[in-house]
């Protein structure tokens, strides 16, 4: 029989404010544990929560980038369980009314074609605690510094049908979340994280499987690998007269195996009420219109402009969105050197290397715009070959010099009086006489390797051209 997967995801992104929700508490990552909290966030009774306005503006500029529609009036939930990382044992979030709804982000399908993976609704919320467990002291501590961190839960429609599609749509959601500004996305310190839903079911059957959900999903790679793990299983168990449990699963990347944590929760077992300590929000259509003309240049929008005003090609400018960091580097560099497709060969080839090889992060990147700018300038310039150029771009990366100091330090220069050759090639032809008698003989193959030790002589400072022409004029 053959199977189809069915997938929906529920993303939590935590938002670039420098504030939590619902009180003044720092959302800065790595604190010291349990200092960034007060009353409000910690669940002390008898406080009342204050709703950061940026959180709404974050909101709607999500909704706007993704097509939702904005809900004019909207409000906060309860959703009440007891978990130790929640210690008012209620999270405020937003159900009956979230704040956006019915949008879209584009990918492309399994059979090649455009597809819209529908977006059901975008809510806000306050994240949770951090549960620490000691393996060593057998116990759990708790870490309350996330506690009323902003998040928005974007929540899609049951459309995808591969994982390819799962990890497109996350691109392009983490790319626009980084290009308006609302999250920066680290997945490593759990800004972005995905839930996965999953189910399958024969082939042409429109009813929906029984669905299994994997929480807390942070890295496109663990997803990949969850999502391809849980349909074997579920198609397995079902191949084998068996049924699927609705449950939640965890994912253990290391292992690379789910297990289940507990049977699947539904709306009600939450025991939503409103939330009576926040009134409702109202949004005017000028607060829409003003944030909508706030709004940067998006990813598809800024790929546009690089294809057309800057002339690169559909793949340069599907890998310099990719990250904001790209974007930045690029854009910054262009200013100084006024030359795209060299600034974007130098970013996709030897930047990228660089950052594989030291294992950095693009947000994390030391290389400024100007140093790479220096480099590609003194390259076009003939000032140095490429070769020493991508030595100096790597110093620059690792150790931070300034490019045209350590040339002139380490004299990398080129040698542009053409006339200080000869004495060299002089001496390479006088020790060189066999594969001389070679060349002369007929061999034009030994020119490579007299070219060879010509550049070894000159240590690469020389333009290759011109040595071979040179050459060519003292043998011929």
């Amino acid at each position: 029989m053959e199977w189809e997967i069915v997938m929906g995801l529920e993303v939590h992104t935590e938002l670039a404010t420098k504030t939590k929700i619902f009180c003044g508490c720092s959302t800065e990552f790595g604190g010291e544990a349990n200092t960034h909290v007060c009353e409000i966030c910690s669940g002390m009774p008898g406080t009342l929560p204050l709703l950061n306005r940026r959180v709404v503006e974050f909101a709607i500029r999500t909704g706007l980038a993704t097509h939702c529609d904005i809900t004019r009036k909207n409000k906060f939930d309860r959703k009440n369980y007891f978990y130790p990382d929640l210690p008012k044992a209620y999270q405020i979030s937003q159900l009956y009314f979230p704040i956006c709804r019915n949008g879209y982000i584009p990918v492309t399908g399994a059979d090649g074609a455009p597809k819209k993976i529908g977006i059901h609704e975008i809510h806000m919320e306050e994240d949770a605690g951090k549960l620490i467990h000691d393996a060593f002291t057998d116990s759990t501590l708790v870490d309350y510094n996330r506690c009323g961190v902003p998040l928005l839960e974007i929540v899609s429609e049951p459309d995808f049908r591969s994982a390819a599609e799962v990890i497109e749509y996350l691109e392009k959601l983490r790319a626009i979340l980084q290009f308006t500004g609302v999250s920066d996305c680290k997945m490593q310190e759990g800004s972005l994280r995905a839930d996965v839903n999953l189910s399958v079911r024969p082939k042409g059957q429109t009813a929906f499987g029984t669905r299994t959900e994997m929480k807390n999903l942070n890295s496109f790679r663990a997803i990949q690998r969850a999502i391809a793990y849980e349909a074997e299983r579920q198609i397995e168990l079902l191949e084998d007269g068996g049924e699927v449990v609705q449950e939640t699963r965890r994912w253990d990347d290391n292992k690379g195996i789910s297990y289940a944590m507990r049977s699947k929760e539904d709306a009600q077992d939450y025991k939503y009420f409103p939330e009576p300590d926040l009134p409702p929000i109202e949004i005017s259509e000028e607060t829409i219109e003003r944030i909508r003309a706030s709004m940067p240049e998006l990813p598809e929008q800024k790929k546009r402009r690089y294809t057309e005003e800057l002339g690169l090609p559909e793949y340069d400018t599907s890998i310099l969105t990719s990250e904001m960091a790209y974007v930045k580097l690029f854009e910054a560099t262009v200013a100084l050197c006024d030359s795209p497709k060299d600034v974007a060969n130098w970013i996709m080839g030897e930047v990228m290397k660089l950052l594989s090889a030291t294992a950095t992060l693009p947000e994390n990147m030391p290389l400024t715009p100007e140093a790479l700018a220096a480099v590609i300038n003194m390259v076009r310039a003939g000032k140095i070959n490429r070769g020493t150029g991508k030595t100096v771009l790597e110093k620059a990366f690792c150790d931070g010099v300034d490019p045209e100091q350590y040339v002139a330090a380490h004299n990398l220069a080129q040698i542009t009086d053409l006339s200080a050759l000869r004495p060299v090639l002089e001496e390479v032809i006088a020790a060189n006489e066999k594969s001389v008698s070679e060349y002369k003989a007929g061999r034009t193959q030994a020119m490579g390797y007299i070219m060879g030790q010509a550049m070894r002589a000159l240590k690469g400072k020389a333009p290759a051209q011109e040595v071979q022409k040179l050459l060519h004029e003292m043998l011929d």
